[in-house]
């Protein structure tokens, strides 16, 4: 399926600026004779309206995340009601509808409907495979009741994989989990795991909601179980953005940058620091584990200072590690960016390149589909060829058994992944 884009509209017309890809060996460009291969660790499914609704019980049907209709001011009937996304765990967000999307923006809001057209979708950026997660389900986890996440999660996992599981080897999605209600989660994870879901989405606290220090958290011994299961199935976990706490905190003057700069991406740090320094990563030496969609500009601040509390807080740390925490995260650890530069500066430095995955974010607004090329010869500049092919793909494939395809293994970054996960080819 051959699709066209328009030109970039006036508030995209950044994206197309470029230095230009002079001297690379490979591309990003989806025309180009030796091409990267190209996998985005992070898209998001569009669901139908009804996904959840058609599939869980009864009991749940009325507490539901969806659109409600507010009283208008003073019972003015004459004042156009308002309508608002109502979610428990978040406060009722208003729906703007007075600015329609338009150009480039209007088609990626549409964009991945269905397979077929999503693959055809990627091409348009010259992404071969992707990793994917909920989109309208990423308020599943926005809840306090465990129980009733479980039950969307449930229910979105048996939807995406009758959508998507027949194209599991360039469309994966990740398989919801509630980790709070510990024993149906485990019955999930093992559930998922034999239906073929190359990896697991968990929020990023298991119980939603603003810090609470009686909240149970990953760090704690209570959650071992949920580690043997997910170390058992040997599949990867992930932390996307948006799943721990409201991330619309802010209100207000300069709400939308606050809340996505503050509320949503800084908080993914947390479960990285928990597996890393409680020792969860020493216990389970096979347990892959990372953050979506949150950057990597952070990765070096955290990796520093985990490193720093271990050795000038001894005499308060526990339990005592074999490894700092930082070497914990090389080992195990990986962090998705759509564009970052601050992160991929140091990545070569620090020995962070085999943990950064690139991802395009489609169809969302923060990615860079589809001007991912320009985005990429932006940031990658000052990477060698090698570099820049592991983050664009094979660390992906490697981490989520991706098959890479035969064109692209004459490349020892191509090779050695697909090595790694048996040697397979397309």
């Amino acid at each position: 399926m051959a699709l066209s884009l328009p030109d970039a509209d006036d508030n995209n017309a950044w994206r197309l600026n470029t230095p230009g890809a002079d001297g690379w060996l490979r591309s990003a460009r989806t025309d180009a004779e030796d091409k990267f291969f190209m996998c985005s660790a992070d898209g998001h499914v569009q669901e139908p309206n009804a996904f959840l609704a058609d599939r869980v019980d009864a009991k749940y049907k009325d507490r539901l995340p969806g659109i409600i209709q507010m009283p208008t001011e003073k019972g003015n009937a004459s004042v156009e009601p308002k309508m608002y996304q109502k979610t428990e765990g978040f406060r009722p967000a208003k729906i703007n509808w007075t600015k329609p999307l338009e150009g480039t923006d209007k088609i990626r809001n549409s964009g991945g409907r269905d397979p077929e057209t999503r693959i055809a979708e990627l091409a348009l950026d010259g992404c071969d495979a992707e990793v994917m997660f909920p989109n309208k389900g990423l308020t599943m986890w926005a809840t306090p009741d465990a129980e009733f996440s479980h039950a969307m999660c449930k229910a979105y996992n048996e939807w995406v994989w009758e959508d998507y599981g027949a194209y599991n080897d360039r469309l994966a999605p990740m398989a919801a989990i509630a980790p709070g209600a510990m024993g149906l989660a485990i019955e999930e994870i093992q559930r998922v795991a034999e239906l073929g879901f190359k990896g697991l989405s968990l929020p990023c606290k298991p119980v939603f909601g603003p810090p609470d220090v009686d909240d149970p958290n990953y760090n704690l011994r209570e959650f071992e179980p949920l580690w043997d299961c997910i170390e058992e199935v040997g599949l990867p976990v992930t932390f996307h953005v948006s799943t721990g706490r409201d991330p619309r905190t802010s209100r207000s003057q300069g709400g939308a940058v606050i809340n996505y700069a503050i509320h949503s991406l800084l908080p993914s740090a947390e479960p990285i620091a928990n597996l890393c320094a409680s020792g969860v990563a020493e216990r389970h030496p096979s347990l892959r584990f990372g953050t979506i969609e949150a950057g990597i500009g952070w990765v070096a601040f955290l990796l520093d200072a985990m490193d720093e509390a271990y050795r000038k807080h001894h005499m308060w740390v526990r339990p005592k590690l074999d490894l700092l925490p930082s070497e914990y995260f090389k080992r195990q650890g990986f962090a998705s960016f759509q564009e970052d530069l601050p992160g991929l500066l140091v990545a070569r430095e620090l020995g962070l390149v085999d943990n950064f995955l690139w991802a395009n974010d489609f169809p969302h607004h923060e990615g860079s589909w589809p001007y991912s090329a320009q985005a990429i010869e932006r940031t990658m500049g000052h990477l060698d060829d090698g570099e820049r092919a592991k983050i664009l793909g094979p660390n992906a494939a490697r981490i989520f058994k991706f098959d890479i395809p035969e064109r692209y293994l004459n490349h020892s970054d191509a090779a050695e992944a697909a090595a790694s996960i048996g040697g397979s080819k397309q």
